[in-house]
């Protein structure tokens, strides 16, 4: 599962101070946009979100200039007054509800620095040959969840176990707690910690919309009352309401169809997600409590804090120890090329093997590193000797790029005869030492 990383470190990059360390929400490597330096968490198509608070606010704003404000005096007691102030609250509220669930975090678990160990685990992996070979994590585990077992999936991307009914978000590249789905509307994730805000905010447009709707039928039927003419030619006398009448008779197909459907998943306990995928069509949902408890725990319970504190300084990742923190344990699909059905793109290796180049020791793609193999100073009769990295490779049995983080640095196996090559030059270079002349060996 999530493993934290490690906390109290009084440093936050190597050798600089914690106040030099940048912040959390400056180094996310997910695809979020934050604003106010970190205090609002956005999606990476946040620009949506301007769309839609035109697409409340307009139609609000053209009903209260020329249907509300027409409305005023045809009230006793300055209920005409109320219709404008309903509207204008009622969408103020809206778009709280707006902000609510775009501009907050919902539900992201954050990223390991290294692979889990497997539950069970002691003692060392060493084998014969002084190697230690790589053990690949499963790729699910089984978790029960009211006596009923679940299967959960690990993600190469966070190197996490994902929680139940925890997804990764192709577009926000985050895993999120009991994921819905990613809305484009509001360009954010909806999970654990916004579906309420979400879901108030559908069921509060739709009745924005009803009440829209409604008010400009009243004001059609004052004009006919008024003039003593057809519904018609009311209509004629006030376009403004035809169009809003249109508009929001389209727009409560969509909000208020979304909202039934959002009922049906709360009585039920599924996300979107889980229903899109017919999860328990053919099995039991192990969420399902009963419909007044489904509601409660939607409604009436409280919202569990963040896990990310983006204002935070980042600790200090101390070199190689979040790789050697986990012993010989690598990804389910390191070096494999599987695709991930919620990342909808492939692994790749810079991410299941991020930092292992450096276990490579003085091995690269062009040859030897002289110190690293003992030929600090060759002896003049090697002065015009190359050494191929092919054939070196050959014989030693050297694969530059071949790798893992359980890998000792001392246990690559080179042949005898390389070392008996790295002895035979080490004397001669001794013994030559007083003749003053030093010749590198071409890599």
């Amino acid at each position: 599962m999530y493993v934290p990383p490690p906390q109290g470190t009084d440093r936050g990059v190597a050798g600089a101070p914690d106040a030099a360390a940048p912040r959390i929400y400056q180094a996310w490597k997910g695809s979020n946009i934050f604003f106010l330096e970190g205090r609002f968490i956005f999606g990476p198509d946040a620009r949506s979100l301007l769309l839609t608070i035109f697409l409340i606010a307009a139609p609000v704003a053209i009903f209260c200039i020329y249907v509300a404000r027409k409305l005023m005096d045809d009230f006793h007691h300055h209920l005409g007054i109320s219709i404008m102030v309903v509207a204008v609250a009622f969408t103020l509220y809206v778009l709280a509800l707006l902000l609510l669930t775009a501009g907050r975090d919902p539900g992201i678990i954050p990223r390991n620095v290294h692979p889990p160990e497997p539950e069970g685990f002691e003692g060392s992996t060493e084998v014969g040959g002084g190697q230690t070979p790589p053990l690949r994590l499963p790729r699910t585990k089984d978790v029960y969840v009211n006596g009923i077992s679940v299967k959960v999936k690990y993600c190469d991307t966070c190197m996490l176990y994902r929680t139940p009914r925890c997804s990764h978000c192709s577009i926000c590249n985050n895993c999120v707690e009991r994921f819905d789905h990613h809305c484009p509307w509001v360009g954010q994730c909806i999970g654990l910690r916004n579906y309420r805000f979400f879901f108030m905010f559908v069921f509060s447009t739709t009745l924005l919309c009803i009440f829209v709707f409604g008010f400009c039928w009243v004001y059609i039927k004052r004009i006919m009352d008024a003039d003593e003419t057809t519904i018609w030619k009311a209509m004629t006398k006030t376009p403004a309401s035809i169009v809003l009448i249109i508009y929001t008779f389209i727009s409560v197909w969509f909000v208020g169809g979304l909202t039934v459907f959002h009922l049906y998943l709360i009585s039920t306990n599924q996300t979107t997600y889980e229903n899109f995928r017919y999860r328990y069509d053919r099995r039991d949902n192990p969420y399902n409590r009963g419909v007044v408890q489904n509601f409660k725990e939607i409604f009436f319970t409280s919202i569990p804090p963040s896990k990310n504190k983006f204002r935070a300084r980042v600790p200090l990742e101390q070199g190689l120890q979040s790789h050697s923190a986990g012993g010989g344990f690598v990804s389910p699909n390191m070096g494999k090329a599987v695709g991930d059905l919620e990342m909808g793109r492939k692994a790749t290796w810079g991410e299941a093997g991020a930092g292992m180049s450096n276990f490579e020791g003085g091995f690269n793609g062009n040859g030897l590193d002289n110190k690293d193999a003992g030929f600090g100073d060759a002896s003049p009769d090697l002065s015009q000797t190359e050494i191929p990295m092919e054939g070196m490779e050959a014989r030693a049995g050297i694969h530059p790029r071949r790798s893992s983080w359980g890998r000792k640095s001392g246990s690559w196996e080179i042949s005898p005869d390389v070392l008996a090559l790295a002895a035979g030059v080490g004397e001669s270079n001794r013994s030559g030492s007083g003749s003053g002349s030093k010749t590198a060996v071409n890599r």
